[in-house]
């Protein structure tokens, strides 16, 4: 049986792809948009900064060792299958792109400690280590992107859009952070409803990315988006069982192992959409997103069999296999 994820935000990522692709703004309405768009991501991350406790930045930190291996996992190894698949010469620039950005994003918060709860694995290691990567990756991922990209002959991105990235994503971070005195408790009394203002947020920069994807027109075939999702699963399959063997090489525990497993293979869309929408303004933003669109689909399907099974104890009398 598998277990319950009541959390439907998938689906409300999907039908916001699906409307501003069915409805895209033109003139004024899309001026209006991106205005929108960039103070919504601007509070977005406020929100994110004013949340975070010292104490939980701090919990957990003498586990380096679990720390380093899922951040080497999300920022190194991904990354360089990243490198491998802008050079595949099967898909469109755009394609192209997206899937090597993809590879470049944080790791997801929420469902890599849900995935790892479920499965009986280290929660307390996986909420600093994906907390660490989404904190590091507002520095990390623009700067892997001027770093890979330019060098593969993508679309280069430059000191301006990191400037940009430091500007919309950091300082509200660091405002948020300032302003605990003042707003953590209302934070932590209203916390169930903010997040339906999170996913408001996120769905309205995927609508507005998608807006764009169908004005400026789609420069891919239906071989092409074939392909893209054999290559996402392809990737996926990969680092699960990249990060597995890797746990297990290292000698790290069974609840280790399972943070490592959940919080090494995740990408967030919630944050690499936001970070997408300024690194690339202008150049089809929907395009570049879709295939983390599809890589975050298969990794909750994964990773639901996957902590199921962990669950069920089916991998503890052998330790041979997921």
């Amino acid at each position: 049986m598998w277990p319950r994820l009541r959390d439907p935000f998938l689906l409300y990522i999907l039908l916001a792809a699906l409307g501003g692709f069915s409805l895209p703004t033109s003139g004024a309405a899309t001026t209006v948009l991106s205005w929108c768009t960039k103070t919504a991501i601007f509070l977005l991350f406020l929100g994110y900064g004013t949340r975070l406790s010292a104490a939980e930045t701090y919990a957990g930190l003498r586990h380096w060792q679990l720390h380093l291996t899922i951040l080497t996992c999300t920022f190194l190894v991904f990354p360089l299958v990243g490198l491998g698949l802008l050079h595949l010469p099967w898909y469109s620039p755009g394609l192209a792109l997206g899937l090597a950005f993809l590879t470049l994003v944080p790791s997801t918060v929420q469902s890599s400690i849900t995935f790892t709860s479920i499965a009986g694995g280290n929660v307390a290691g996986a909420i600093v280590s994906a907390t660490a990567s989404n904190l590091l990756g507002v520095l990390l991922t623009p700067l892997l992107v001027m770093l890979t990209l330019p060098a593969a002959g993508a679309v280069p991105v430059g000191w301006g859009a990191f400037g940009a990235v430091m500007v919309q994503l950091l300082l509200p971070f660091v405002l948020g952070q300032l302003s605990r005195h003042w707003t953590a408790e209302f934070m932590v009394r209203n916390k169930s409803r903010l997040r339906w203002l999170d996913q408001g947020v996120i769905c309205l920069v995927v609508y507005g990315a998608f807006a764009e994807l169908r004005s400026n027109g789609i420069e891919t075939t239906s071989t092409e988006l074939l392909i893209m999702l054999a290559l996402c699963l392809l990737v996926l399959i990969f680092m699960l069982v990249f990060t597995w063997r890797l746990a297990r090489l290292l000698r790290f525990s069974r609840a280790d192992e399972i943070a490592i497993v959940f919080c090494g293979t995740k990408k967030s869309l919630a944050t690499g959409v936001p970070m997408a929408t300024v690194l690339f303004a202008g150049q089809g933003v929907g395009l570049i997103v879709f295939p983390l669109m599809v890589f975050h689909t298969l990794q909750l399907i994964a990773c639901t069999l996957i902590a199921q099974r962990y669950a069920s104890g089916h991998d503890a009398d052998s330790r041979t296999g997921l």
